[in-house]
């Protein structure tokens, strides 16, 4: 049996987590807000942190020899989509769940 280990089962879920909120708030929150909410960086950086935890997730779930490096960039991809999001009203979750992603991924970055 080839089981993940609990770091790892731990950063995957972090990256889930993010990848669901990010999406969430961008398509539904953000661009109901409009104005700061829903300026083309800030979307960007919103749809390149969703991305980049589905793709982390898929890495890890592989087992793949360079989930490191895709883990060293999510984490700073969703450090730069949380302080887009700070200070924007309703956006504490997204920020949340972006950090607690960011932690998860430096540890599997190593």
């Amino acid at each position: 049996m080839h089981q993940i280990d609990s770091e790892m089962q731990t950063c995957m879920d972090a990256c889930h987590e993010c990848h669901v909120t990010c999406l969430h708030m961008a398509m539904n929150h953000c661009l109901e807000a409009g104005g700061k909410h829903a300026a083309p960086e800030h979307m960007k950086i919103m749809a390149d942190c969703a991305q980049i935890c589905a793709v982390a997730i898929d890495f890890m779930a592989r087992k793949s020899a360079h989930h490191q490096h895709i883990c060293r960039e999510c984490a700073e991809i969703c450090r730069a989509c949380a302080a887009s999001c700070e200070g924007l009203d309703g956006m504490e979750d997204c920020v949340a769940a972006c950090r607690k992603c960011a932690d998860a991924c430096d540890k599997m970055a190593g």
